[in-house]
């Protein structure tokens, strides 16, 4: 009966995760009986459940976005703030130290990653990608099993008042490849709780083991399950709680070995349980997202929502609702945790959410203009009590949403003039372009995810050419390498001839002026301008100046105007994209400009027919161009930080930048010190802090000639020629009596910069080598990298500062002197390849090399000591007889005492004896001749002595 209950259960949960929660409609209660307290009052009763009974502390949720942890795009478990508690990496001197008992709600988001559930939500009544997570933890065997199991229970039953018949429990089953017994505890203790034994099941490791990743802390879990069927029929599973025993940590090599301490962690997603608990057959049917489905429906005026899925949800109108209602959560809860949409990692997902959320509520809902901004304060009046940070930042997110939500709108609605006019020009078996989905997409020029362009081609039943899109996607990545590292590759290229022809035409050079218009919005965003040109001359690949070019062919465009910026000075070139005017529909992709003599050369792939004298419109990607004028602002701070650091003498020797990291070379007589680094830093920081004004203005190059402090390389420059100061405008810093190029950052330069310094964020410089004597080469990162990059370097030093205080303890036992050993080696490792501040990766590599050569000296003594005993215990046993034959255990051997082996001691003594000797650094053999032996022995020892 137990095997056929357990095979039972088995299906049920596995055909669960296979498809929707709850099937039907949704809002079919599970009872008659009055509705139970609110979203919040359940929140509250959990949290002042374990505060006032069981003397738990209660904690604040961190943020969203991972705290030193690179692995994670966002914080998608409750228990990631703790991982350095189940490490053993926290910092003693840290608050998270004297945590036994905790408990908290935890924001959570699960999108992107190994953890993704973005494309299943609104599909179903029960995916998320924002939800909260109510944990209880125990640290350091503070309690166990019985505790966690009997706290979960008496909430369950007695606060909550679930009927204990609706209530089922499994628990590890054991898995004998792995030595690992069945969790019989567990078992026991669930049915001494009053538990039903045919509501208690087995599963195995892949159900009830839970492991935080491939290595480290893991143990067995026991789960809480409710059945939405109750007496009706057959039980219909629903995991509420998961409650997990850490006790064993998995080792590189696989093996699993006990934890010096045990935990316990627990998690309970709070809308599954208020789903419970409010009696509805849906997560999107409680008070957690009642306002804001009713807010869609007063916004958008379509008929309310009513929980139907597939087939049944005509329109898709109930999927939009969800989508919408998810989306908004999660996109307000990100921006109030500083998680803004970006064109990377953590960012680029939150964009695609967004755009997402936009999508729905236009085209399905058919929602007006701002309406996603119109919906940040229900989730305010929502969670905000929760989590004030929410409140504190609502203005910010509005804004936030409401830009981007417009931007996304115009990029929407020309994609689908793009995709229809496309449709027009196709043969009903023909496969869609993989060129134009790629200038739609996140990667070309219009910012819609990918993923939407191709559920737009499937609703009008059309297949995409994937192999296409796949050879895109390779090439992208390779010009990103190349971004990162600039390439030999000069592109296409206007040579000496075709030069000489522009200028026997008298063709001007490119007014490329327009790359300077952008100002700021009251919100803090940047709006850029289109520029209107005209087609002056058009290229092949190999430079023959030509008339007109085909469809397909790669090309270079020369313009009489352009808003492009072309890579020079350091900075990496703009890209975009062009159409021609009157033809909005066809995107002509510029990936990059380049400036050759003067004249602007913008590479492009036509995919129609292009000729001379064509007007075109230009549109420069905004969030690449973006990108590099954060670094170049940024760029222009470091150096002004390094002449106050390191003297006024300061030379800057290059710089590259792209929107991913910038790259700074200096002259230095020597490389800096971690002190001077962090000083550096420091100087950058403060000039960000203040958000000053940044002016640039067109001069006289004569102007420039003797401003003290005024900085410029080696090099020719345009007159007149742009200035850039930080904080002071240029007439007042070229102003030869106020001195003040020496007080701020004053450069000449004609790249694109910030309107204002505290855009950068923050600066870290996370790399330094020498290129040569007397040039230092640094890499820095800026924003939201930085902020990882700092945390990342936080983390590591907590684990550096533990390893330390396991050396202090002092080891009686080679093995675990070993261990230690290989974890500062292990250490040491992920210091010199982590991106963290340069300035404490020089500092812990000090110290580890310091705590190293502490761990190895250890080692020596106790192997000295082990190789005293074993001789005198050899002694001992062949007191008699002229040789001794016996076994030595090489298990102890560590190989850190190189210079004394078995080899090297045995010539030395067969020297002396005028013979040979050959073998390893573990045994060795040799011969010679000698009237006294005794005096070989004293060689011998004098030896061995001499090497110790």
């Amino acid at each position: 009966m137990a095997a056929s209950m357990a095979a039972a259960a088995r299906r049920l949960r596995r055909a669960f995760r296979r498809s929707p929660l709850w099937g039907g409609l949704s809002r079919r209660p599970f009872s008659s009986e009055p509705p139970p307290a609110s979203a919040t009052a359940v929140r509250d009763a959990f949290l002042s459940f374990f505060r006032d009974r069981h003397g738990h502390r209660l904690v604040p949720s961190a943020s969203v976005r991972p705290r030193g942890d690179p692995s994670l795009l966002f914080v998608n478990a409750g228990m990631n703030q703790f991982k350095p508690i189940f490490l053993g990496t926290v910092d003693p001197r840290s608050e998270m130290a004297g945590f036994r008992r905790v408990a908290n709600s935890q924001k959570c988001v699960r999108a992107g990653g190994r953890h993704n559930d973005l494309e299943d939500v609104g599909r179903d009544l029960s995916h998320h990608t924002f939800f909260e997570m109510l944990g209880n933890w125990a640290f350091g065997g503070e309690y166990f099993k019985e505790e966690a199991c009997r706290m979960a229970w008496e909430l369950l039953t007695q606060v909550y008042g679930i009927p204990e018949d609706r209530l089922w429990v499994s628990y590890f089953g054991g898995d004998p490849k792995a030595g690992l017994d069945p969790d019989l505890e567990s078992r026991d203790i669930w049915l001494s709780l009053g538990v039903c034994a045919s509501h208690v099941l087995s599963f195995g490791p892949q159900e009830n083991f839970w492991e935080m990743g491939n290595t480290g802390p893991c143990g067995p879990c026991t789960e809480i399950h409710y059945d939405l069927a109750g007496r009706g029929g057959a039980p219909q599973l629903v995991e509420l709680w998961n409650l997990v025993f850490i006790q064993h940590n998995r080792e590189a090599d696989g093996n699993l070995q006990p934890l010096p301490q045990r935990h316990v962690d627990t998690g309970m997603g709070l809308e599954r349980l208020v789903a419970v608990l409010q009696g509805t057959r849906s997560t999107y049917d409680t008070d957690l997202f009642s306002p804001l489905l009713d807010a869609i429906q007063q916004g958008c005026g379509v008929p309310p929502y009513l929980g139907r899925v597939g087939a049944a949800d005509e329109g898709r109108t109930d999927m939009a609702y969800r989508v919408v209602a998810d989306h908004i959560r999660t996109l307000s809860v990100c921006i109030a945790d500083g998680v803004c949409p970006g064109m990377s990692g953590a960012p680029l997902v939150l964009r695609r959410i967004l755009r997402r959320a936009v999508r729905f509520s236009t085209e399905v809902l058919r929602a007006p203009p701002g309406f996603l901004g119109s919906l940040v304060p229900v989730v305010v009046e929502t969670l905000g009590d929760a989590y004030p940070e929410l409140r504190k930042h609502s203005a910010q997110i509005v804004n936030l949403v409401s830009e981007d939500e417009a931007a996304f709108l115009a990029s929407l609605q020309r994609g689908r003039h793009i995709i229809d006019q496309t449709l027009r020009r196709l043969g009903p078996s023909d496969l869609f372009p993989a060129e134009v989905a790629w200038s739609l997409s996140l990667s070309g020029n219009l910012g819609l995810p990918l993923d939407l362009v191709e559920l737009m081609l499937e609703e009008k039943g059309v297949r995409l050419d994937s192999a296409g899109l796949a050879r895109l996607a390779q090439e992208e990545a390779q010009h990103r390498l190349r971004q990162a590292e600039p390439a030999q590759e000069r592109g296409l290229q206007l040579n000496v001839h075709a030069l000489g022809e522009l200028q026997r035409r008298g063709v001007p050079p490119t007014d490329d002026s327009p790359k300077y218009n952008y100002s700021l919005r009251p919100s803090g965003g940047y709006e850029f301008g289109t520029c209107e040109a005209q087609v002056l001359q058009l290229y092949t690949e190999d430079g023959t100046a030509v008339a007109s070019v085909g469809k397909g062919q790669r090309c270079g465009l020369l313009l009489d105007k352009t808003n492009f910026y072309a890579e020079q000075g350091g900075q990496a070139s703009d890209r975009g994209y062009l159409v021609r005017v009157g033809q909005e529909d066809v995107l002509f992709p510029v990936p990059r400009a380049q400036v050759c003599g003067g004249f602007i050369l913008h590479e492009a792939v036509a995919p129609e027919g292009l000729k001379v004298g064509d007007q075109v419109q230009l549109h420069v990607d905004e969030a690449w161009r973006l990108g590099c004028m954060e670094k170049h602002t940024a760029t222009h701070l470091l150096n002004w930080a390094l002449r106050q650091t390191l003297g006024p003498g300061t030379e800057q020797r290059g710089s590259h930048l792209n929107p991913e990291r910038l790259r700074f070379d200096v002259a230095t007589q020597a490389p800096l010190t971690p002190e001077q680094l962090r000083a550096v830093e420091g100087t950058v920081q403060e000039a960000v802090g203040q958000d000053e004004a940044v002016y640039m203005e067109e001069v006289a190059l004569a102007r420039t000639a003797h401003v003290p402090g005024l900085r410029f390389l080696d090099e020719v420059y345009p007159d007149p020629v742009r200035v850039v100061s930080v904080g002071v405008p240029v007439a007042e810093a070229l102003d030869l009596a106020s001195q003040a190029a020496l007080q701020t950052s004053v450069e000449l330069c004609c790249g694109t910069h910030l309107l204002r310094t505290g855009a950068v964020g923050d600066l870290v410089i996370v790399g330094e080598r020498q290129l040569s004597r007397g040039t230092t080469r640094l890499l820095a990162v800026t924003g939201e990298q930085a902020q990882q990059a700092r945390e990342v370097g936080q983390a590591l030093a907590q684990e550096v500062g533990a390893a330390a205080e396991r050396l202090s303890r002092g080891s009686q036992d080679v093995v675990e002197a070993q261990r230690l050993s290989k974890d500062m080696g292990r250490l040491t490792d992920a210091v010199d390849t982590a991106v963290m501040p340069q300035w404490q990766r020089r500092e812990l590599q000090a110290t580890l090399k310091v705590l190293q050569r502490r761990a190895n000296t250890a080692i020596r003594k106790l192997e000295t000591g082990q190789a005293a005993q074993k001789t005198q215990e050899l002694l001992r046993r062949h007191s008699e007889g002229p040789l001794i034959v016996d076994t030595v255990s090489t298990e102890s051997l560590s190989g850190t005492t190189p210079a004394f082996t078995a080899e090297a001691w045995a010539l030395a003594v067969c020297s002396h004896m005028g013979g040979k000797a050959w073998g390893s650094q573990v045994v060795a053999q040799g011969t010679g001749t000698t009237a006294d032996l005794e005096a070989a022995l004293r060689t011998a020892r004098a030896y061995a002595l001499n090497q110790l």
